[in-house]
């Protein structure tokens, strides 16, 4: 989401004649774009702006959830922050740039009335794979999840909206689009929800992969996990967080579903699409975690046996009802139990990649790799490939395309593959 909002913040900057620079040191105007996720990203903020305190010069702004949730904190801690904007109030932009001359260190983080998307110009710097939009904030309120507080209510696009969109990026070369949301499955932007959007999307001509992130488990319809059977462009990769494998611990995070009713979930997935591969997010050290809680979430893991997954240590954020809870973990606790939990996934995740060494897979590829002659990409299961070309090939001829390549290789994070001449592919 922040990748995309970045995006559309150089998009609207550049109807005033701003550019894209990559040193800051050069730069009119220097925008951090924040996460207020955990309390590592948000600390990460002022480190950088003390860094950039040391430049003369430039311009300074700070948007996202932490100019959001610590916009008056974030002016009181760096000085040398000029302007302050939320994450829906960034097409504001321009018009706050240029009031700068007349009103020094400004504030803007409203929930504005008008949605952001209908003041942006289209999406400029379309590459391959290309994200989209379409629903924003949140109404689970997770115990301990700062989202709904600093990306507001759910608010879902109208479809023809992202329809519209969708055929603009397929039109520039995008082959593939991910759907975005922080709770994407929420999606009510018409009547069948995500499941039908995903259905119109694949009629698109063009469009050869479909994905969506990030999901909530009380919101995967009987439509969606039919889409996952049925839609050949819906990529085989879901990503659907659990957080902890104990129904204390789910209770205590609000959550509303217990682990029962995800494996449930998992199992119809499954049945749906055989080959899915699933990931999931977990907080180790919830307040109130207990060992036996903490085994209940290793016991959940190795039942399910995850492709991927992203694990972090409890973070209390303030103005969540967990930070307030007075049974907070240790630090040394929630490390080493971290650990443990992050050695398990990583067998899981290494297990899951070595099934493909020795095998062709398609694989979309969308950037050139860090090494000579190389390219890197993902395959249908999310997996990330670095490529060699042979010297006898062009490889601009592979860029931007989907092609069979042989896997060689696997580590817990990507794949080694080498292009193979003689065969081909369309779609995948």
């Amino acid at each position: 989401m922040n990748m995309y909002d970045s995006d559309r913040m150089a998009d609207i900057l550049a109807t005033d004649g701003y550019s894209r620079t990559h040193e800051a040191e050069n730069a009119d105007l220097v925008i951090l774009n924040t996460c207020h996720i955990r309390e590592k990203a948000a600390e990460k903020v002022y480190s950088e702006l003390g860094r950039l305190r040391k430049i003369d010069g430039p311009t300074v702004a700070v948007a996202g959830c932490v100019a959001q949730a610590e916009g008056e904190e974030v002016m009181r801690r760096s000085p040398n922050v000029d302007l302050v904007v939320g994450p829906q109030t960034y097409h504001r932009l321009p018009e706050l740039l240029r009031n700068l001359n007349h009103s020094k260190n400004l504030i803007d983080i409203d929930f504005p009335v008008e949605t952001k998307f209908n003041k942006l110009p289209p999406p400029d710097n379309i590459g391959v794979s290309a994200f989209l939009t379409i629903q924003e904030g949140c109404d689970k309120f997770c115990a301990f999840c700062v989202v709904p507080y600093t990306r507001g209510a759910e608010y879902s696009r109208p479809i023809e909206e992202i329809i519209c969109e969708a055929e603009f990026l397929v039109e520039a070369g995008a082959k593939e689009i991910i759907l975005l949301g922080q709770n994407v499955n929420a999606y009510h932007g018409c009547s069948g929800g995500l499941a039908e959007l995903i259905r119109i999307l694949d009629s698109v001509n063009g469009l050869d992969r479909i994905r969506y992130t990030t999901s909530h488990p009380n919101d995967m319809s009987d439509a969606l996990i039919a889409a996952h059977a049925e839609v050949l462009s819906l990529m085989p990769y879901l990503h659907l967080p659990v957080q902890s494998g104990s129904n204390r611990i789910l209770e205590r995070m609000n959550r509303r579903h217990t682990k029962k009713d995800y494996e449930n979930i998992i199992r119809r997935l499954r049945a749906a699409r055989p080959d899915l591969a699933l990931s999931s997010d977990f907080i180790v050290g919830h307040p109130g975690e207990t060992e036996e809680d903490f085994e209940e979430t290793m016991s959940l893991i190795e039942r399910v046996n995850f492709a991927q997954a992203y694990s972090f240590k409890y973070s209390a954020r303030p103005g969540t009802p967990a930070a307030k809870l007075t049974d907070q973990v240790p630090e040394a606790v929630k490390i080493e139990r971290l650990s443990r939990l992050q050695e398990l996934l990583g067998l899981q995740q290494l297990e899951y990649n070595k099934n493909f060494v020795g095998k062709y897979i398609n694989v979309l590829l969308d950037r050139i790799g860090r090494k000579k002659g190389q390219l890197a990409g993902r395959t249908p299961y999310n997996q990330a490939v670095h490529v060699k070309i042979p010297d006898s090939l062009n490889q601009n001829d592979f860029l931007g395309k989907t092609v069979p390549v042989y896997v060689e290789a696997a580590r817990p994070s990507s794949l080694a593959a080498c292009i193979v001449e003689e065969k081909s592919s369309e779609r995948g």
